[in-house]
């Protein structure tokens, strides 16, 4: 399905790679939402119930702002429907990190969305993907084509030779030409994933929170491989405008946009990013899936490494004797060291066949 993904852009960057066109054709760079902006934090390894950056109408916070204006929003990821009586989100009896297009109709939480038109892209570098062979389950980076091979966490440079409309929502005309060069992005391309948002009050009272879910589609044939499913990706800015543009495009014809991509690409990475809390570039690096898997160190591991590396094997502590001084007594040859044993020879890669 779609369970953890990365994003590593910071919120600047963030909104200089998710620049978009409006109905005009005009591209737009989307400023963060008030206050939204420090509650987004970067991460090679996001899990459901953290913050993503989110793309959709500025028309869902603001009555009078263009239905194809767009504000990017920090979002939890585990859709919360209004509707939801507990004060505690965890008390859902069932998960809605993920969506199935088919079915989006069928249930409440995902059905009253919809027909409002509360659909949004989620952002990010890429998912992770993992592929179960037996027991064993081998993770997966996936991502769109990139025109530079380079990995996300890399911050995107300004193409000084390019020159685009590009208007940020606050911005005349006149500032547009002068920020060309600033929002021309060439950095990593960011994965547009197609989902579903609510705003959800608790009933005792607090701030509303935003949260959302990822639609999934059947996988294209060059992930089915690896998983049955995968994200509804919107491939250029012009699906990505007419799936948030819900004044322009009703939610039965924006759902025709919602099919298998066969785009994306993908490689495989360290089962390091298995655990949520690790957080780092490791966690989308290329690996050999076929490298054999290096045990993990424990203490007493390393110890012997150790022992077994140093030129020869530490001494037992000999008694302590009394010195030449105290007793009168001549010194006494130092004893010969024992001959190492089967088993230190075989340590120490001198063993023989003996037992």
């Amino acid at each position: 399905m779609c369970g953890r993904t990365a994003c590593t852009l910071a919120p600047d960057e963030v909104s200089s790679a998710s620049r978009y066109k409006d109905r005009s054709g005009r591209q737009r760079r989307p400023r963060w939402r008030d206050g939204d902006m420090d509650k987004y934090r970067p991460s090679y390894n996001k899990s459901p119930q953290s913050n993503s950056p989110v793309l959709l109408s500025h028309r869902h916070f603001k009555k009078d702002a263009p239905v194809d204006e767009f504000v990017l929003a920090a979002m939890r990821w585990g859709l919360v429907p209004a509707w939801f009586k507990e004060n505690d989100p965890s008390k859902m009896q069932y998960s809605t990190n993920n969506c199935r297009r088919e079915s989006l109709l069928e249930k409440k939480s995902y059905k009253d969305p919809l027909l409002k038109g509360q659909r949004c892209v989620i952002l990010a570098d890429g998912f992770y993907e993992w592929r179960r062979r037996d027991k064993d389950k081998q993770p997966f980076f996936i991502y769109f084509p990139q025109s530079k091979h380079t990995l996300p966490g890399s911050a995107g440079t300004q193409c000084d030779d390019v020159k685009q409309e590009c208007l940020s929502e606050d911005e005349t005309p006149k500032q547009e030409e002068d920020k060309d060069k600033e929002t021309s992005w060439t950095g990593w391309r960011l994965l547009t994933m197609a989902g579903l948002f609510d705003c959800w009050t608790p009933p005792s009272g607090g701030e509303p929170v935003y949260t959302y879910t990822v639609i999934t589609v059947e996988a294209s044939s060059n992930l089915q491989g690896i998983h049955d499913r995968m994200p509804a990706v919107l491939d250029g800015e012009e699906e990505v405008r007419r799936w948030l543009d819900f004044g322009e495009v009703r939610s039965l014809e924006a759902l025709e946009l919602l099919s298998p991509k066969n785009v994306l690409k993908f490689h495989p990475v360290s089962s390091f990013v298995n655990n949520s809390r690790n957080n780092s570039p490791e966690c989308l690096q290329p690996v050999d899936p076929n490298m054999k898997k290096k045990p993990a160190e424990t203490a007493s591991s390393k110890m012997m490494m150790s022992w077994l590396k140093s030129s020869t094997p530490t001494k037992r502590k000999e008694p302590e004797e009394s010195s030449t001084a105290e007793t009168g007594e001549k010194p006494t040859a130092p004893k010969q060291p024992k001959t190492a044993g089967p088993m230190q020879q075989w340590l120490l890669g001198k063993g023989t066949n003996k037992k």
